[in-house]
């Protein structure tokens, strides 16, 4: 493993910031470190570069014990969440300014910038100043800046939440697509789950300090391992009565269950798609629509329970009122401890499976 953390601990005052962090990166991945504000991802990420000092554990980053290095001496390039460029420095300036303190020759800083600026995808725009871009190419100069010293790791603190976001969407497929173009280890913070799922080869989600759940975007949403993920990833309904719903049994007291709209599907008057297992469709009535730009997102009350759908374009808008069917075919139902996954039994018998 490239980057490696071992049983790490940081308590600020009375707030335990990490607890026994524990996680390893290979080497050429784009690791996405997501959750919750306070949960402690950005502690994890200044850790790793030097910037805070761990009260006990151990970092590694090449097999190498970092510990005692300070952020120069670890091989780190680091991408604020507010760029940190120097405004009364233009960017051929910028991006330059730690080849300068490594000592490079002006032809080598020169020929480095223009690759740099070349890489970015805005060359030709050296001599201005941080003040005369937009909030997506101050991004991409902050990238540049932080590659130029060629680090062997990456690390980017929310690269993405000071853009807008039509700008935003266009700078993760960039972002991806440039990391792959140069292979670098890099790790980056963020609290939107959306962008770690379309960005990220893999996600470590953090909670209160601590690791939750490390692994593929795709297994991590369809497979959350606590509570706490289940209810974090998606757009979650949490029901604590959930054996009033048609198909499901409670596998235990004090236990609730997480809908998502995925796992639900509605038949209306008008819609185009047939009806399978019918039997195990509920009673629903819509009590609100919401356009969300290429479907509706619906909130139905079941049998006093409500939850979120969506519903095709194709199919129409759905008013208030309006009486459908309604289809759960599975649900996360968790305790305190663990998650476990139950399908509809009128679709399937072998209904619970532990994760």
């Amino acid at each position: 493993m490239y980057v490696e953390l071992k049983n790490i601990n940081k308590t600020f005052g009375e707030t335990k910031a990490s607890r026994d962090v524990c996680f390893s990166i290979e080497k050429g991945k784009l690791i996405g470190l997501l959750g919750p504000s306070g949960s402690g991802k950005t502690t994890i990420l200044r850790m790793i570069a030097g910037l805070e000092h761990q009260d006990s554990g151990d970092i590694f980053i090449d097999g190498k014990n970092v510990n005692k290095l300070s952020p120069s001496e670890r091989g780190v390039g680091f991408v604020f969440q507010n760029y940190a460029l120097f405004p009364y420095l233009n960017v051929y300036d910028n991006i330059a300014y730690g080849l300068k303190v490594q000592k490079k020759d002006k032809e080598f800083i020169k020929k480095r910038v223009t690759e740099l600026l070349d890489l970015v995808e805005l060359p030709g725009i050296e001599k201005r100043y941080p003040d005369q871009l937009s909030g997506g190419q101050r991004q991409r100069i902050a990238l540049a800046r932080a590659l130029a010293p060629n680090p062997e790791l990456l690390l980017l603190d929310e690269p993405f939440a000071a853009i807008d976001a039509k700008v935003r969407q266009e700078l993760r497929t960039w972002l991806r697509e440039t990391i792959d173009k140069i292979g670098i280890t890099s790790i980056f913070v963020t609290h939107d789950q959306d962008e770690a799922i379309e960005v990220a080869d893999e996600i470590v989600i953090t909670n209160l300090g601590k690791v939750e759940q490390v692994g593929d975007p795709v297994d991590i949403y369809l497979h959350p391992k606590t509570p706490f993920v289940a209810q974090f990833l998606g757009k979650s309904t949490i029901i604590d009565n959930y054996d009033n719903l048609k198909g499901f049994d409670s596998i235990g007291e004090g236990t609730k269950a997480i809908i998502r709209p995925e796992f639900i599907e509605i038949w209306t008057a008008g819609s185009k798609s047939a009806r399978k297992y019918e039997s195990a469709y509920e009673d629903g009535v819509i009590e609100q629509s919401i356009f969300r730009g290429n479907y509706f997102e619906v909130l139905i009350n079941v049998n006093g329970i409500k939850v979120k759908a969506n519903s095709p374009l194709a199919d129409g808008p759905l008013k208030a009122g309006e009486k459908i069917k309604v289809l759960i075919n599975q649900l996360y139902v968790f305790d305190e401890e663990k998650t476990s996954i139950i399908a509809n039994k009128s679709l399937d018998e072998s209904n619970l499976y532990y994760i």
